[in-house]
């Protein structure tokens, strides 16, 4: 990995990763992808490789964040409405990372609640 590039996200298929490095391209943001002929060449291996990581050049970084915090995708309620942070009220809401810390969720990852998290402030919730 280069030295000079930070990964800004992960996808875990090619396509979408692809669509953000076009946006972030278009805007004179200097971008890499990693892994994502490993992943073109068999996809059930996305997981296993950590999936395909878009890279963005430290110099760009913090516009990069800007542009891709507000193409990205958030989360909606059941009914497609926007869901609100608890603490601060945004709607920049995606799925938190599990945790896993019991056995029993290592072993039955499906039975573990979806946690969110807040973009802005990091609330889980």
């Amino acid at each position: 990995m280069n030295e000079s590039y930070t990964i800004l996200a992960v996808f875990n298929y090619s396509t979408e990763a692809n669509l953000v490095k076009s946006k972030l391209d278009s805007e004179d943001i200097r971008t890499m992808l990693m892994d994502e002929k490993t992943v073109d060449s068999d996809p059930l291996i996305s997981q296993a490789i950590g999936g395909v990581k878009l890279q963005v050049h430290n110099d760009d970084l913090e516009k990069a964040w800007n542009i891709y915090n507000e193409i990205r995708t958030y989360k909606k309620d059941e009914n497609e409405n926007d869901i609100h942070c608890i603490n601060c009220n945004s709607t920049k809401i995606l799925a938190a990372p599990a945790s896993r810390k019991n056995i029993f969720y290592m072993l039955f990852p499906f039975f573990e609640k979806t946690k969110l998290i807040c973009t802005n402030c990091k609330t889980v919730f």
